[in-house]
Protein backbone atom coordinates (compact mmCIF):
# COMPACT_ATOMS: atom_id res chain seq x y z
CA UNK A 1 0.00 0.00 0.00
CA UNK A 2 1.25 3.47 -0.84
CA UNK A 3 2.29 5.21 2.38
CA UNK A 4 0.45 8.38 1.31
CA UNK A 5 -2.80 6.57 0.46
CA UNK A 6 -4.57 7.98 3.53
CA UNK A 7 -4.06 11.48 2.08
CA UNK A 8 -5.43 10.54 -1.34
CA UNK A 9 -7.83 13.10 -2.85
CA UNK A 10 -10.38 10.34 -3.48
CA UNK A 11 -10.92 9.66 0.23
CA UNK A 12 -13.97 11.57 1.45
CA UNK A 13 -15.23 9.66 4.52
CA UNK A 14 -16.10 6.47 2.63
CA UNK A 15 -14.81 4.54 5.65
CA UNK A 16 -18.09 5.35 7.39
CA UNK A 17 -20.01 3.06 5.00
CA UNK A 18 -17.48 0.97 3.04
CA UNK A 19 -15.07 -0.32 5.70
CA UNK A 20 -14.86 -4.12 5.75
CA UNK A 21 -17.88 -4.74 3.52
CA UNK A 22 -18.26 -7.68 1.14
CA UNK A 23 -17.87 -6.85 -2.53
CA UNK A 24 -18.64 -8.74 -5.70
CA UNK A 25 -16.85 -8.30 -9.05
CA UNK A 26 -19.26 -8.30 -11.99
CA UNK A 27 -20.67 -6.48 -14.99
CA UNK A 28 -22.86 -3.48 -14.37
CA UNK A 29 -26.56 -3.92 -15.12
CA UNK A 30 -28.70 -0.80 -15.03
CA UNK A 31 -31.31 -1.02 -12.26
CA UNK A 32 -34.14 0.44 -14.35
CA UNK A 33 -34.89 2.14 -17.65
CA UNK A 34 -34.55 5.58 -16.03
CA UNK A 35 -31.51 4.70 -13.87
CA UNK A 36 -28.86 3.83 -16.43
CA UNK A 37 -25.57 4.44 -14.63
CA UNK A 38 -23.71 4.62 -11.32
CA UNK A 39 -20.39 6.12 -10.21
CA UNK A 40 -17.32 4.85 -8.43
CA UNK A 41 -17.55 5.85 -4.77
CA UNK A 42 -13.99 7.20 -4.95
CA UNK A 43 -13.13 8.67 -8.36
CA UNK A 44 -16.60 9.09 -9.88
CA UNK A 45 -15.81 6.88 -12.89
CA UNK A 46 -19.11 6.01 -14.58
CA UNK A 47 -20.52 2.48 -14.74
CA UNK A 48 -22.86 1.78 -17.67
CA UNK A 49 -23.97 -1.27 -19.62
CA UNK A 50 -23.13 0.49 -22.91
CA UNK A 51 -19.94 2.05 -21.59
CA UNK A 52 -18.38 2.85 -24.97
CA UNK A 53 -20.66 5.87 -25.33
CA UNK A 54 -18.62 7.95 -22.87
CA UNK A 55 -15.04 8.60 -21.79
CA UNK A 56 -14.02 7.54 -18.27
CA UNK A 57 -16.63 4.80 -18.34
CA UNK A 58 -16.62 1.05 -17.68
CA UNK A 59 -19.07 -1.82 -17.49
CA UNK A 60 -17.30 -3.97 -14.86
CA UNK A 61 -16.16 -3.39 -11.31
CA UNK A 62 -16.83 -4.17 -7.68
CA UNK A 63 -20.15 -3.54 -6.00
CA UNK A 64 -21.63 -3.97 -2.58
CA UNK A 65 -23.78 -7.10 -2.47
CA UNK A 66 -26.94 -5.01 -2.90
CA UNK A 67 -25.37 -3.29 -5.98
CA UNK A 68 -25.82 0.11 -4.35
CA UNK A 69 -22.14 1.10 -4.01
CA UNK A 70 -19.74 0.69 -6.94
CA UNK A 71 -15.93 0.78 -6.96
CA UNK A 72 -13.85 0.78 -10.14
CA UNK A 73 -10.95 -1.65 -10.58
CA UNK A 74 -8.30 1.04 -10.08
CA UNK A 75 -9.77 2.34 -6.83
CA UNK A 76 -10.34 -1.20 -5.59
CA UNK A 77 -6.64 -1.98 -6.09
CA UNK A 78 -5.59 1.27 -4.42
CA UNK A 79 -7.84 0.95 -1.36
CA UNK A 80 -8.47 -2.79 -0.81
CA UNK A 81 -5.95 -3.09 2.03
CA UNK A 82 -7.00 0.12 3.75
CA UNK A 83 -10.70 -0.81 3.65
CA UNK A 84 -10.22 -4.55 4.30
CA UNK A 85 -12.76 -5.59 1.69
CA UNK A 86 -13.79 -9.21 1.22
CA UNK A 87 -14.55 -10.25 -2.36
CA UNK A 88 -17.32 -12.85 -2.57
CA UNK A 89 -19.42 -14.43 -5.26
CA UNK A 90 -22.87 -12.95 -5.84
Amino acid sequence: MNKDIKNDWRLTNQETYLMGINLCYHKYKQPSEKWNHDHCEFCMKTFMEDYKEMDNCTNTGYSSLDNYYWICEECFEDFKDLFKWVVTKE
